[in-house]
């Protein structure tokens, strides 16, 4: 289950780990203009842990989940210039 939120300045993606054991803290991701946060509960340190990925990051795990093992750069077009 997720839900999905629009903040002022992000957008906000709760992930909700649903299942019978094993079950994991709820994964709080923030959508920034700039870069991505994700967040999730260590019940083990009782502290909020979060990781920010910068959008060229984002960019090259959306690319690598679809792509076989391997190491890999991604060509980032430059924008074209509008006259």
């Amino acid at each position: 289950m997720f839900t999905i939120e629009h903040e002022f300045d992000s957008t906000v993606v709760t992930l909700v780990d649903e299942g019978a054991q094993n079950l994991q803290e709820d994964v709080i991701i923030n959508a920034f203009e700039e870069c991505v946060t994700l967040e999730q509960f260590d019940p083990r340190t009782d502290r909020m842990m979060r990781v920010t990925l910068s959008i060229a990051q984002l960019n090259d795990l959306a690319a690598a989940l679809d792509l076989p093992e391997g190491v890999y750069r991604l060509r980032r077009e430059p924008a074209n210039a509008v006259e």
